[in-house]
């Protein structure tokens, strides 16, 4: 990662509100391939001025996930791509250290999109009060946030789980799939199976998170691996690698199954077109269900979820782990991170106490 200025902003609150710079995370080159720390720059940029219904945020977390990896390419999708040279955007909750909204005042907790700097200045129309009474401000970045909608909607809405399934959830020590396999068995799976890379992560999937069964991919073929896991087949199946684990769950399907197409991030580097499933027709023979996923499409669920699972959180009944790493001069290697697996539950970046 190329650095230009690394002031530290100053982070004293009777300061804040005179801050006038910050630093923040620029896209330097659109990577082919994997990206590296040189397609980042760190810089100390101007803080733009408060202007009527704008709220200055101290940020103090911020996300990094999968899904920007495709924003990374100057490619049309179902979100804007980076603009090379400009700060990237994302995730994040903060402290508002400067107000003029009548609706926030300086002192709350708020989530907002514009991440990856340590400052930000939002319209506080697209900027959500959080309520940290019960949970910590960094929750509503993971499981109380899209990250955990994302399960809680595949599993009620795009492929709803019934009483006495057998769910397969990939990645399942990643942000979502941490979540997925305890939420499954409370509405009503028998059996929740997992993948994971490693025998450290799959041993967290059975202690942590609620898995019957760990699958290795690392050990042995997924696909006799859930076959053997799940020899009468599995009825859901949320996927978040593609390739090589979405043609298994189609072999190991029962007729009638339903997967949600979350993400496949075993292709997102890919330099060439990416092959699909070898068996798709027996996607056809089987009668599958395969809907993607996006989650802005199931905001409406939010108000429900949100109460569920502060519930589960109060009670101890839902478990989470996150992955950290210190400072915005870090925010790349948490993405590259993430992208290689490295994390256990969701990843994040603390930008300040």
């Amino acid at each position: 990662m190329s650095t230009n200025t690394s002031t530290n902003a100053t982070t004293a609150t009777a300061a804040d509100a005179l801050v006038t710079t910050g630093r923040e995370i620029r896209l330097a080159a659109r990577p082919v391939g994997a990206p590296t720390a040189a397609d980042f720059e760190l810089v100390t940029a101007a803080i733009p001025a408060l202007t009527e219904g704008r709220i200055l945020v101290r940020n103090t977390w911020m996300s990094v996930d999968p899904y920007m990896r495709g924003r990374m390419d100057d490619v049309e999708s179902y979100i804007p791509p980076f603009e090379l040279g400009a700060v990237l955007d994302g995730s994040a909750v903060g402290e508002v250290i400067a107000s003029r909204s009548d609706a926030i005042p300086v002192g709350a907790t708020v989530s907002h999109f514009a991440g990856w700097r340590e400052y930000a200045v939002v319209d506080a129309a697209t900027a959500i009060v959080l309520d940290t009474s019960a949970v910590p401000a960094q929750a509503y970045l993971g499981v109380l946030g899209t990250t955990g909608l994302t399960a809680y909607a595949a599993l009620t809405e795009v492929a709803p789980v019934r009483e006495g399934d057998t769910v397969f959830v990939s990645g399942a020590a990643g942000a979502v799939g941490s979540v997925a396999g305890q939420i499954a068995r409370k509405l009503g799976a028998a059996r929740v199976i997992g993948s994971a890379g490693g025998p450290a992560k799959a041993a967290r999937l059975r202690d942590a998170f609620g898995y019957d069964v760990a699958l290795d991919y690392r050990a042995g073929a997924i696909g006799d691996q859930l076959a053997q896991a799940a020899p009468e087949g599995i009825d859901v199946y949320l996927d978040h690698v593609g390739g090589d684990h979405l043609e298994a769950a189609i072999a190991n399907a029962r007729v009638g199954a339903r997967f949600a197409l979350i993400g496949a991030i075993s292709g997102y580097n890919a330099t060439e077109p990416v092959p699909g499933p070898s068996n798709i027709f027996q996607a056809y023979v089987r009668r599958l269900n395969l809907r993607g996923l996006l989650v802005t499409d199931h905001f409406a669920l939010f108000p429900e979820f949100t109460e569920r699972a502060i519930g589960w959180l109060g009670d101890g009944s839902l478990r989470t782990e996150e992955t950290v790493f210190e400072g915005i001069e870090q925010a790349p290697a948490a993405f590259l991170g993430v992208l290689d697996g490295v994390n256990t539950g969701k990843m994040l970046v603390r930008l300040a106490d």
